[in-house]
């Protein structure tokens, strides 16, 4: 029994921490961030073709990060209610009352199926969670679909990529799982970025309006 979990989990601790930063960067991406949770999924897949990870790990680091990011994103989407995406269109561009309204209609259209197949279309991803909750669909109905959308998303991705990774070198370059912590803190920094640059501007405006009235 001993020897099978050596076995089966990964001791190396830089890789520990690839497969957190895969699951971490496709969660917050699922709560309606736009972080690359596709790259980051593809570039993992592309390190396990090339025996720096396992795949299974991989793919299993991205549905879990999909299906909990999913599920925070639905509950604060159920707390907050529609004033969340007013408030977030004000704030970033990838929440646009026209994108806002184009999810909706999917969802009202489709129900539970835009949570399934959501996961596999980029604007979709980001509005699923939130969306879901502010619609208020029933939990255990969203629960099922987006764990289904989950598995069925990274165990797509994850394989497709395992498989081309013998021309990674070729398509990519040189991939290391450096490459891949990378990739992951430069999302979250860009971010971090982002956020206070438009705090910045916020708190310049009312500046900029006093001098104007004067």
């Amino acid at each position: 029994m001993g020897e099978a979990l050596a076995i089966a989990i990964p001791t190396g601790g830089l890789a520990v921490v690839a497969y957190l930063v895969v699951g971490l960067v496709i969660g917050v991406e699922s709560m309606g961030v736009p972080l690359p949770g596709e790259t980051t999924l593809i570039a993992a897949a592309l390190l396990s073709s090339q025996g720096d990870l396992r795949i299974e790990w991989v793919i299993g680091a991205a549905a879990a990060g999909a299906i909990i990011g999913d599920s925070i994103g639905y509950y604060i989407g159920r707390r907050a209610g529609r004033s969340l995406f007013d408030r977030l269109s004000r704030r970033f561009k990838h929440f646009s009352p026209d994108r806002i309204a184009r999810a909706e209609k999917y969802f009202h259209r489709y129900g539970v199926w835009t949570v399934f197949f959501g996961r596999f279309v980029a604007l979709l991803r980001i509005f699923a969670g939130p969306m879901a909750g502010t619609l208020r669909m029933p939990y255990p109905k969203f629960l099922i679909a987006n764990a289904a959308g989950g598995i069925a998303w990274s165990t797509t991705i994850g394989v497709v990529a395992f498989h081309i990774g013998d021309n990674a070198d070729k398509i990519f370059g040189q991939v290391s799982v450096w490459a891949l912590v990378v990739i992951g803190i430069g999302a979250v920094a860009a971010y971090a970025y982002y956020r206070l640059r438009h705090r910045h501007r916020a708190e310049e405006a009312p500046l900029e309006a006093e001098s104007a009235e004067a």
